[in-house]
């Protein structure tokens, strides 16, 4: 068995459970294999704007269930609300043993003042029109379906994994340039309440980057996502890094296959459902 790495603090977020495009097994090998000291979860966890019934597999129910065997092995667990899972704030500041609910987290981190929080206060169409958000939430989830068929197809021909909405979002102007405001929003508002770091998730995007204002300076990190990037950020001997579960040499041997509760024609029939149609059912 493959030595557990001990790290200081671990930040996963949108993990997205209970969606097909949750990588929940490759979660949860990634979640056995380190032994943190503070685990924080940055919003979007479980999925309720996406929940459905029909869909929470086993794969997805043996996250939780890790996640709480870790907090009664005694980790701090922080599970920081996102959009998402925004149902849950108005149970922010409650404890459950060593797991508390926030809106939001001031750490002081070996003398550094660090804020994390998931980012959607910064995101102009969580705010002002939560409608098209959920309609880009139900697309997006569409287009992983798709994915998904594809990659299990390439995969059967011996084919590499294509990632099409990180190919779309990439190519998009617009799409950069909301990343860029998005992450300069966020140094901002760290800068402004005194912090030397600032820890972020949403825009499924990982970053570590030294940003720079004309108030100051913050050292600003993503933890990506758990549906295309895998990534995750680890504070371990005194710095931050972005882990990429991809790039883990530990892991090359295991083969990323379709979850058997999720099977090909279960995918396609999810997706022939209309999303106007499934948007209204979830409002």
């Amino acid at each position: 068995m493959t030595e557990k790495r001990r790290l200081k603090i671990a930040v996963v977020s949108d993990i997205h459970l209970g969606t097909y495009g949750c990588r929940a097994k490759e979660v949860l090998h990634y979640l056995k294999s380190i032994e943190p000291e503070t685990l924080i979860l940055n919003g979007d966890i479980i999925d309720i704007w996406q929940f459905s019934k029909k869909y929470f597999p086993k794969s997805h129910m043996k996250v939780v269930r890790y996640i709480l065997k870790l907090a009664g092995r005694g980790t701090q667990i922080y599970y920081i609300t996102g959009n998402h899972d925004e149902m849950l704030r108005k149970f922010a500041d409650m404890d459950f043993g060593n797991i508390r609910l926030v809106n939001k987290l001031t750490l002081d981190v070996e003398g550094h003042k660090t804020c994390f929080f998931h980012g959607d206060v910064f995101d102009f169409s969580i705010q002002h029109a939560k409608w098209l958000a959920k309609l880009g939430g139900t697309c997006y989830d569409a287009l992983i379906i798709l994915n998904t068929f594809i990659n299990y197809i390439s995969m059967k021909f011996g084919g590499k994994r294509v990632s099409l909405s990180k190919k779309i979002k990439m190519s998009v102007k617009q799409a950069l340039s909301f990343i860029n405001d998005f992450e300069e929003a966020c140094a901002n508002y760290a800068i402004n309440e005194q912090c030397k770091t600032v820890v972020c998730g949403h825009i499924h995007q990982p970053s570590h980057r030294e940003i720079s204002t004309p108030d100051g300076s913050v050292l600003y990190l993503n933890s990506g996502d758990w549906v295309e990037s895998l990534t995750s950020l680890e504070y371990n001997k005194g710095k931050w890094s972005v882990y990429n579960y991809m790039d883990d040499l530990a892991v090359k041997t295991i083969e990323h296959e379709v979850e058997e509760e999720a099977g090909v024609h279960d995918l396609l029939m999810e997706f022939n459902i209309n999303p106007l149609t499934r948007l209204a059912k979830s409002a």
